[in-house]
C-alpha cells in the first residue's frame, strides 16, 4: 500500500487525477452538437458520422489491455503523461486538417490513448487511496462528466462563432494543461522501505470469472447507454423541433446533471452500499427520461435530459467500482478494470453506429428510444446478477 506524504501533496493528486479524467471525454462528446454542421460539410450520412464516437469507443474496447502493459513497462505517471500529449496532438489537429479521414484518424488514436488512461486511472486509485476509492472514483468520474458536459456545451457557442473545426480543435487546450500538473505531480511513497509497489500479485485472470463477465456486461451496457444519448441526444431533439444550439442545450443539461451525479451519488455509497439497489434507483430516472422522449412533447425534452443524466451520473462510479470491490491489489484492479472496460466499450462502439444506420432507414428515433429501454433492462439483469448470492 501506498501514501501521499502531505496535504498538499495530497490535494495534488487529487486534482492531477481530476484534469486527467477532464480530458477523457470533450474529444468525443464534442463530436454530437457537431454531428448535423459536419454531415452537411462534409457530405456524409447518419451512418458515416456516427463512426466519429463509434471508432474511439471501438479503440477503447480493443486496446484498454494494453494498459496492463503500460504500466508494468514504464510506469503510470510517464504512460499517463505520453498518452495525454496524444489527446493534446490529435485534437488539435482537427481543426487544422478538417477532412473526414483526419476526423476519423484522430478518433482512432485518441480512443488508444483513453482506452490505456482508464484502467491506469482506476489502478491508481487502488494503490494511493485504498481505503477512500469511492470518493476518489467519484472525482474520477466527475472529471469525465465535466469534460463531456464542457464540450457538449461549449462546442456549440465556438462553432458559431468560428466553425465546427475550431468547436472540436479548441478542446486540446485541456490537455496541455493537464499535462503540465501531471509532470509537476508529488509522487506517492511506500509506507516500508521493504514493502513492493503492488505486494498482490494477480492470482487468476478475471477473464476465467464468470463475475468479472457480469461485470464486463454491465459496463458495456451502461457505456452504450451513455455514448449513444451523448450522440444522438442533440438529433433526436432537433427531430422534436429544437434549433441547433437549443439541442447542444439540451446536451448540456444532461451531461451537468450528470457530473452533479457523478461526485454526489459515490458519497453516498458509504452510508447505502447496496450496489443492486442504487442500479435500481438511478435506472428508473433514465426510464422516465426515456417514456418523455417517446410519448411527450418538446416541452418534456428539457425533463427528459435532466431524467437521463440521473442515470448516466450514477451508472459509471458504479461501474468503475465494481472492480475495485472484488479485487485486494492495484495490478489486480487494473486486469480487471481493463478486461470489464475493453469488453464492455467494444459491446458500445457499435450502438451510436447501429443507430445511424437504423435512422438512416427509418427517418425517425421510435426503434432508437426502444434500444435505449433495452440497454435498462440488460442493465439491471447483469446487476442482479452480480448482486445474487451464489
Amino acid at each position: 500500500m501506498r501514501e501521499i506524504g502531505t496535504r498538499p501533496a495530497l490535494t495534488g493528486v487529487i486534482f492531477a487525477i481530476l484534469l486527467v479524467a477532464l480530458n477523457l471525454r470533450p474529444a468525443i462528446s464534442s463530436i454530437g452538437p457537431m454531428l448535423e454542421p459536419i454531415r452537411t460539410d462534409l457530405e456524409l450520412t447518419n451512418g458515416q458520422v456516427s463512426l466519429l464516437t463509434a471508432v474511439p469507443v471501438l479503440c477503447m474496447g480493443l486496446f484498454a489491455p494494453f494498459a496492463i502493459v503500460f504500466n508494468r513497462r514504464f510506469g503510470l505517471k510517464r504512460s499517463i503523461g505520453f498518452l495525454l500529449a496524444i489527446i493534446g496532438v490529435f485534437t488539435l489537429g482537427r481543426g487544422f486538417w478538417p477532412s473526414y479521414f483526419n476526423l476519423l484518424l484522430s478518433s482512432f488514436f485518441i480512443g488508444i490513448a483513453i482506452a490505456i488512461i482508464g484502467p491506469m486511472l482506476s489502478a491508481m486509485i487502488k494503490r494511493d487511496f485504498p481505503t477512500r476509492t469511492a470518493s476518489l472514483i467519484g472525482v474520477y468520474s466527475f472529471g469525465m462528466g465535466l469534460g463531456a458536459t464542457l464540450a457538449a456545451g461549449l462546442t456549440s457557442v465556438v462553432y458559431a462563432a468560428s466553425g465546427w473545426p475550431a468547436g472540436l480543435a479548441v478542446w486540446s487546450g485541456l490537455a496541455i494543461a493537464a499535462l503540465i500538473v501531471w509532470l509537476r505531480m508529488p509522487e506517492a511513497k511506500t509506507k516500508t522501505q521493504a514493502m513492493p509497489e503492488d505486494p498482490l500479485p494477480i492470482t487468476e485472470s478475471p477473464w476465467k470469472n464468470v463475475k468479472a463477465w457480469y461485470m464486463l456486461l454491465f459496463f458495456g451496457f451502461q457505456s452504450a447507454f451513455f455514448f449513444s444519448m451523448l450522440t444522438w441526444l442533440a438529433p433526436i431533439a432537433i427531430d422534436k423541433g429544437l434549433s441547433v444550439l437549443s439541442a447542444g442545450a439540451v446536451v448540456t443539461v444532461m451531461t451537468a446533471v450528470q457530473i452533479v451525479c457523478n461526485i454526489s451519488i459515490p458519497l453516498l455509497f458509504s452510508r447505502y452500499p447496496n450496489r443492486f439497489l442504487w442500479v435500481l434507483a438511478v435506472l428508473a430516472f433514465g426510464t422516465g427520461g426515456i417514456l418523455l422522449l417517446m410519448f411527450a412533447g418538446t416541452w418534456a425534452v428539457w425533463i427528459a435530459a435532466a431524467l437521463i443524466g440521473v442515470a448516466l451520473g450514477g451508472l459509471f462510479p458504479i461501474a468503475l467500482l465494481l472492480p475495485l470491490d472484488a479485487t485486494d491489489s492495484a495490478d489486480e484492479a487494473n486486469s480487471w478494470a481493463a478486461m470489464t472496460q475493453s469488453g464492455g466499450y467494444l459491446i458500445s462502439a457499435f450502438m451510436p453506429f447501429i443507430i445511424g444506420v437504423v435512422y438512416d432507414q427509418t427517418g425517425n428515433h421510435d426503434i432508437t428510444l426502444w434500444m435505449f429501454l433495452a440497454f435498462v433492462m440488460l442493465m439491471i439483469l447483469f446487476a442482479y446478477l452480480l448482486h445474487r448470492k451464489p
